[in-house]
């Protein structure tokens, strides 16, 4: 049976091919018309030298000058020379031009439009080539938003294998997909988007995670919970989740599920409003210590505004703490979209 593996390029797009356990991931790559740097294809110059994000894999016959022991103790490899022992995330060294490949375009038709608040609106797609969409947890699309020239980044708030997609935003006056969903939006419109793309995703988890979501940030953290409702993994999983007002609050029952189904899965919440009905009212920074991160035997993925991600991170620092990996993203309610990834 052949494995998934993603191969995540510089620019942020990412492209899945399918790999058998006896063939290499360069050689998976090359069938699918994919070219990533490559030249010895023996395992001796190290020009195809990968990081692997997450899964298992042999990692062939090379020499210490294409591989060090220490880069390969670090998840280095050579897509030339490894074969996979299950699916695998690699982050290739090329921008997806230089291997003659590009994101995904797909259409789709509006099957729902859900105003959760004067302030967010989640609209769901049925995607009419659905099994041939495939994303990493936590990535994002460019939506081409209907009747305009402008096109908007959203994260996936749904899970890789539902068949349905789905997509929060935070409405913006003046915005061009605020308005098309506030004004004129109906099930049935056809919407294109291309995809998928981001290094915003979720690893495989070897210790406890940490998720911290700031507003309609915490799209992506739900299509991370929702593959791990799929694939539950023995390490806590804890989610804070911070807005605004009481009214930015989104989805607090479907985290009350989440938590029913995955063993080892808590989350907290907190409004910075001070008239808040919330029982933490403040920000998650507030809600984070060294007990929280674990004394930094953690993973933090972070998704949120640029203030509050600033804010976050300026505060971990402050406590001392060190994050075994350290994910994060800043969004901005414009095209504009800003992924920034940093891993100790």
């Amino acid at each position: 049976m052949p494995f998934q593996v993603a191969l995540n390029f510089e620019d942020g797009i990412t492209r899945f091919i399918e790999c058998r356990p006896d063939e290499t991931v360069a050689e998976a790559s090359y069938k699918a018309r994919i070219n990533i740097p490559l030249d010895c294809r023996d395992g001796a110059c190290g020009t195809c030298k990968s990081l692997c994000d997450s899964g298992r894999y042999d990692g062939g016959d090379y020499i210490d000058e294409a591989l060090t022991e220490d880069e390969a103790a670090l998840g280095y490899c050579l897509p030339c020379q490894m074969t996979p022992q299950s699916d695998l995330v690699l982050r290739i060294p090329s921008s997806s031009a230089a291997a003659r490949t590009a994101a995904a375009t797909h259409t789709a038709t509006v099957a729902g439009i859900k105003h959760h608040s004067p302030t967010t609106v989640e609209f769901t797609l049925d995607v009419d080539d659905r099994e041939a969409l495939d994303f990493l947890p936590g990535q994002y699309v460019n939506v081409a938003v209907p009747g305009t020239d402008q096109a908007r980044s959203y994260s996936f708030s749904s899970g890789p294998n539902q068949q349905q997609t789905s997509f929060l935003v935070r409405i913006v006056e003046g915005g061009a997909m605020s308005g098309y969903l506030t004004e004129r939006a109906a099930v049935g419109d056809r919407i294109e988007f291309t995809g998928p793309m981001g290094s915003f995703y979720l690893r495989e988890l070897t210790r406890p995670a940490l998720l911290l979501a700031g507003g309609t940030g915490l799209a992506p953290l739900l299509s991370m919970l929702e593959r791990l409702a799929q694939k539950p993994v023995a390490h806590p999983v804890h989610l804070l989740y911070g807005v605004t007002t009481d009214q930015d609050l989104v989805h607090l029952d479907t985290l009350e599920d989440y938590a029913e189904v995955i063993p080892g899965f808590t989350f907290d919440h907190c409004v910075a409003d001070p008239s808040s009905s919330a029982r933490n009212k403040g920000f998650v920074t507030g809600l984070i210590d060294s007990g929280t991160l674990h004394d930094g035997d953690v993973d933090v993925y972070l998704c949120g505004p640029p203030a509050m991600v600033e804010a976050v991170r300026g505060h971990i620092t402050s406590l001392g703490v060190t994050p075994a990996s350290f994910h994060y993203e800043k969004f901005t309610p414009a095209a504009a979209r800003e992924t920034v990834e940093a891993a100790a």
